[in-house]
């Protein structure tokens, strides 16, 4: 019971401050110039934008991605809701209301729908897409760096990378171009720095 006392408590606040709020946000965009339906749509706008910030890092919590972005929108959205909520607080002449505040408030709708696209738009680390095998087009160094398990640790018939063979495929044409002669598997371990099985693998799967 006590449990249900506090949950209630604090749904009442929320509901409180998200009227008032609300409604301060309602009477500057009424005072700068926008009037019926228009004022409405600004506690709206300034308040979905600050739920997409919030929920855009929420969703960043367990990666490694950047939340600068997110953090920065939602930086603007609740610097809107704030200075509203201030300016109405009889700082600030609701009936001669500065020609900057007008253009502030004019200019929101484009600045709230550029902070909601990106938002919603912007990749994150876990779903980036895996970053394809090497190019074949990878020198004799990238290809030590691919291979870097010791002989004595390779498998009776070590499992041979796609590219590593299409990489060998290219040095034994160019052998077979100067030589006249198909490339062995010395030769390959030689040219490509991997152990003795792999190169005998490799020259196999060239034959």
């Amino acid at each position: 019971m006590r449990s249900s006392l506090r949950l209630d408590a604090v749904l009442v606040q929320a509901v409180i401050a998200g009227a008032l709020s609300f409604s301060h946000l309602h009477d500057l965009a009424e005072a700068a110039g926008q009037t019926g339906w228009k004022a409405w749509a600004y506690p709206v706008s300034v308040d979905l934008l600050l739920v997409a910030a919030w929920r855009r890092l929420r969703t960043l919590r367990d990666s490694d991605a950047p939340r600068r972005g997110a953090w920065s929108w939602f930086a603007v959205a609740l610097a809107a809701s704030l200075g509203a909520n201030i300016a109405t607080a009889g700082l600030l002449d609701l009936s001669d209301v500065p020609d900057w505040l007008r253009i502030l408030v004019a200019g929101w709708p484009a600045l709230a729908f550029l902070g909601g696209t990106l938002l919603v738009h912007s990749p994150t680390l876990e779903h980036a897409e895996p970053e394809p095998l090497e190019s074949v087009d990878a020198g004799p160094e990238v290809v030590r760096e691919q291979v870097a398990e010791p002989a004595q640790a390779l498998p009776a018939a070590p499992a041979v990378p796609p590219a590593l063979i299409s990489h060998a495929r290219k040095l034994a044409d160019a052998h077979h171009s100067a030589t006249g002669r198909a490339i062995d598997p010395d030769t390959l371990r030689a040219r490509l720095g991997v152990p003795a099985p792999m190169a005998e693998a490799i020259a196999a799967q060239l034959a």
